[in-house]
């Protein structure tokens, strides 16, 4: 069975080539484009900004890795600001980026999955009265996690640091498309956002889904899938020892 990452083409190579490491056949299928922020200035802002905030919450790998490419020169990470990262791959972004480990808050290692949610239970005893909140996201999103802050007190902004858009396939990724239609019990879709599925099914209206399987990194993301019609959704942790493990468990059924 061929699995077939859908993650932004950065993610997607990198999980790619995760998984063939463990001698799974795995593809990369972006289904989510990422291009820049729909306004640099205001981004820039918010570097300028940064001193003034008590945490800045990072709602993926893109939000960090594209508010960090369009700092102006010789921008640093404040000392005394804290990054909230809501799992392991937006943490793994920002230290690669060179926030200090100390500085960022996660959610809990062994949390049942990694979201907003799961990160409010690292910030729920805080005091947010007054506080300066700045949330780094893509053009749209959840507000949950700002909402939550708000109701407790806390002065929340925004900016969008990319621009996320329908994928634009090129001649071998429709080839894998065409693929994985034509055969879908030897492919296995690989989800980590509703988006990407909506994606999918505006690309290829029309089709039924009733043959195909999926794994889904959270469960809005596995019935986004089952109300799409996939015969089959496995929820799965989105950490690469929990999907390796879903997936050889699938290869023995």
């Amino acid at each position: 069975m061929r699995v077939i990452v859908t993650r932004p083409a950065a993610q997607a190579a990198q999980w790619v080539g995760w998984l063939r490491g463990h001698g799974i056949d795995a593809v990369a299928l972006p289904l989510i484009e990422i291009a820049g922020p729909p306004d640099a200035t205001a981004v820039q802002q918010a570097w300028r900004d940064l001193p003034e905030q008590k945490l800045v919450v990072f709602v993926s790998p893109n939000a960090a890795e594209q508010f960090f490419a369009h700092a102006p020169p010789g921008a640093l990470w404040p000392d005394a600001v804290e990054a909230a990262s809501t799992g392991p791959g937006t943490t793994q972004a920002l230290q690669r980026l060179a926030v200090p480990a100390a500085a960022i808050v996660e959610p809990p290692a062994d949390a049942a999955q990694f979201d907003s949610e799961a990160l409010w239970q690292r910030l729920a005893a805080r005091d947010w009265r007054g506080a300066p909140v700045l949330v780094v996201r893509g053009d749209g999103g959840r507000d949950w996690l700002a909402q939550t802050l708000r109701e407790r007190g806390a002065q929340v902004a925004f900016v969008a640091a990319y621009h996320r858009a329908a994928p634009r396939f090129d001649a071998a990724q429709r080839q894998l498309l065409d693929a994985a239609l034509a055969d879908p019990r030897h492919h296995l879709w690989l989800f980590s956002s509703s988006e990407a599925i909506a994606h999918l099914m505006a690309a290829r209206a029309g089709v039924v889904w009733s043959a195909a399987c999926a794994l889904a990194s959270h469960p809005r993301i596995a019935q986004h899938a089952r109300d799409c019609g996939f015969g089959v959704v496995h929820e799965v942790r989105p950490t690469l020892e929990a999907v390796v493990a879903c997936i050889q468990s699938i290869h023995r059924e």
